[in-house]
């Protein structure tokens, strides 16, 4: 059977919890559309967060990637088109780093994109009657920074692995927690993440 890493993150900033974590963990070894699914949980560090991923993409060599983050904020499900070649944030990751614009790789390229199947995707979750989009900007925060370094990795290893971004709205219990940010419940969440799953064949 083939395998799908499912990537998810730690708690970051003033969130007390990550919607992503628990949705990794509860879909973990799940099977699902041909694939096992094994979830794994990132550092919100940018000096580990891309070498963790690098790494367990090395030990599974998984047939493909998906990363999942949250985006307080948004409404809607979001899967990503495009990864910047850009470290820049104004808020500290979990270790107080704060880059100031630097390239993730030196020698990449401005931006990769997505090779997820987004628009099915998108497609599907408004079948289910899940508010979906897809987004052309995945911030320059640590989601960013994930989607970058895994598909420069295939890219620099010529290897066609379906890999990408989906950002996640907020749970409402991080709604009740900060108010007035638009939330899902965690059954949505999930629910809608593993309609993106069903469409990677």
């Amino acid at each position: 059977m083939k395998t799908l890493l499912l990537t998810g993150f730690e708690p970051f900033l003033n969130f007390s919890e990550n919607p992503t974590m628990t949705i990794v963990e509860n879909l973990n070894e799940i099977e699902l559309a041909g694939y096992k699914v094994v979830g794994k949980i990132l550092p919100v560090d940018y000096e580990k967060s891309g070498d963790a991923i690098i790494k367990l993409i090395e030990e599974l060599k998984p047939d493909a990637v998906v990363s999942l983050g949250l985006a307080g904020g948004r409404n809607q499900l979001t899967p990503e088109r495009i990864a910047m070649n850009c470290n820049e944030s104004d808020q500290p990751d979990n270790a107080g780093n704060t880059p100031r614009g630097e390239r993730i790789h030196t020698d990449g390229p401005d931006g990769i994109f997505s090779t997820l199947p987004i628009q099915q995707m998108v497609d599907r979750l408004h079948e289910a009657g899940y508010p979906a989009k897809i987004s052309n900007s995945a911030g320059t925060y640590l989601c960013n920074h994930v989607m970058y370094r895994a598909l420069y990795y295939f890219q620099q290893n010529n290897q066609q692995v379906p890999t990408g971004f989906i950002h996640i709205p907020a749970s409402h219990q991080l709604a009740v927690e900060h108010g007035r940010i638009p939330s899902w419940s965690q059954v949505d969440l999930q629910e809608a993440v593993k309609l993106c799953l069903a469409c990677m064949k």
